[in-house]
C-alpha cells in the first residue's frame, strides 16, 4: 500500500520559467533490495544548488506558500535545455529511519534503523533508497548524518584520487568549507600535504586553528607570492577548485609553474616538463573558466564527480570509505547548519536567497 507524503519538485520550461514546488505524491512500496526511508534531515549542498535553483533571478521571482516561480536568464537557460519540461526532485543525500523493506535479506537487516542515504529526492517526507547505498548510523542522530555522504566521501575521494596517482600534496580552492574543513583534517591523518586557498582573513585563523599548515589568503597583495612558497615547500601540483568560474584554476597553474621553472637549470620555450593538474569539482563562479597562455603544455583540467570516481575506485574501496566516514561522523566529518528549515520554509524568499549565496559555514539543514 502506497504512502503518502510531500515532496519537493523544480520544473524548468524552455522559457526560462522555472518552478519550484511542494506536491503531496504517493511513494510506492519497497521492493526487493529497497528500503523506505521516513526522512528527517538533508543539507542544502552546491551540488543541489545546481538543480533547485540554478542562477535563476529570485530576487523578483514570485513567492507563495511552498511554491516559487522565477526566471532563468540566458545563457543558463540554455544550457539546461536537456531538462525542459521535466518536473524533477531534489535533495542528494539525507537521513532517516526505515519503515518498509523490500524482500532482499540486505534490505530487511535495516528495518527500524536509522540511516544516512542518498535518494536524489532527499527533499521529501518519505524517499525510497538502495539498501547498498545505506549507512546505519547506530546511536548517531539523523542530524548527524544528514551529510555522511557527498562532502565526506568527496573530501575522502580527492585524497583516495591523489594517492591513486602517486601524489603526496594537494592544492584547494574556497577551502574554508565543510568540506574543505574535512578535506584538512583527512590530509592531517593521511599525512598528505595540503595548500589551502581561502579569501578572507578569518578563514586563514579558522582553518589554522584546526591544523592546517599552508594556508594563502587570495584578498592579501602579495596572494601569489604565497601560493608559490606553499606549492614550492609541499611540491603541490595536483589540485581541486569547487569554484569553476574566473581564474581560481589558472592561478593555480601559473603559480605551479612559477615555482617549476625556478627548478629548471636550462631555459626552455615550451615551460617546464612538470605536470601540473587541477580538477573541477563544483561551479560557486558560474561564469566561465578563464585559462591565460603562462604556464607551458604539462597540464591538465579536467572535471571530477564523486559518483564515476567510486565506479572507477571498486566496491571495496567504497565500503572502507564508507566506514572511516561512520567511525568519525562526529569528529573528521562533522557537519554544522546554520538553520533548519521544513520543505515549505525551504521555499520562503529569505530562505531561498540565504543559502544559494553559498557562503561559508552557512549551509541550511532541512527536516521534512
Amino acid at each position: 500500500m502506497a504512502t503518502t507524503g510531500n515532496q519537493l519538485f523544480t520544473t524548468l520550461e524552455s522559457d526560462g520559467t522555472l518552478t519550484v514546488e511542494i506536491a503531496e505524491v504517493n511513494v510506492p512500496d519497497p521492493t526487493g533490495n529497497q528500503v523506505l526511508v521516513k526522512m528527517e534531515a538533508a543539507p542544502i549542498n552546491p551540488s543541489d544548488l545546481a538543480i533547485l535553483t540554478g542562477a535563476a533571478d529570485l530576487e523578483n521571482a514570485e513567492y507563495s506558500r511552498g511554491k516559487f516561480v522565477a526566471k532563468m536568464p540566458e545563457p543558463f537557460n540554455t544550457g539546461s535545455k536537456a531538462r525542459h519540461g521535466q518536473r524533477l526532485p531534489a535533495g542528494n543525500e539525507g537521513a532517516g529511519t526505515v519503515v518498509a523493506t523490500g524482500d532482499s535479506d540486505m534490505a530487511k537487516a535495516l528495518m527500524g534503523q536509522r540511516v544516512a542515504c542518498v535518494p536524489g529526492n532527499a527533499y521529501s517526507e518519505y524517499c525510497i533508497a538502495d539498501a547498498m547505498m545505506c549507512l546505519p548510523l547506530g546511536d548517531h542522530s539523523s542530524e548527524d548524518g544528514a551529510s555522511a555522504f557527498v562532502n565526506p566521501m568527496t573530501a575522502l575521494g580527492f585524497v583516495e584520487n591523489a594517492k591513486m596517482d602517486g601524489q603526496k600534496a594537494i592544492v584547494h580552492t574556497a577551502a574554508a568549507s565543510n568540506l574543505g574543513q574535512m578535506l584538512i583534517k583527512i590530509c592531517l591523518e593521511d599525512d598528505i600535504d595540503l595548500v589551502n586557498i581561502v579569501r578572507k582573513a578569518e578563514h586563514v585563523d579558522l582553518l589554522k586553528g584546526i591544523g592546517a599548515k599552508y594556508v594563502v589568503n587570495s584578498s592579501d597583495d602579495d596572494f601569489m607570492d604565497q601560493l608559490r612558497d606553499a606549492i614550492d615547500a609541499t611540491d603541490a601540483f595536483y589540485g581541486f577548485d569547487p569554484i569553476g568560474g574566473g581564474q581560481a584554476t589558472d592561478n593555480v597553474f601559473k603559480a605551479m609553474e612559477q615555482v617549476a621553472v625556478s627548478k629548471m637549470t636550462e631555459y626552455s620555450r615550451y615551460g617546464s616538463n612538470q605536470q601540473k593538474r587541477m580538477f573541477i569539482y563544483g561551479r560557486l563562479d558560474l561564469g566561465p573558466t578563464v585559462l591565460t597562455p603562462s604556464y607551458g603544455f604539462g597540464w591538465t583540467l579536467s572535471g571530477w564527480l564523486l559518483t564515476p570516481f567510486l565506479q572507477q575506485a571498486g566496491m571495496e574501496t567504497m565500503v572502507r570509505m564508507r566506514q572511516r566516514v561512520l567511525d568519525n561522523l562526529t569528529t573528521t566529518f562533522a557537519s554544522s547548519y546554520k538553520r533548519k528549515v521544513d520543505l515549505f520554509e525551504m521555499l520562503e524568499k529569505d530562505a531561498v536567497i540565504d543559502y544559494r549565496a553559498m557562503k561559508t559555514g552557512e549551509k541550511y539543514l532541512v527536516t521534512p
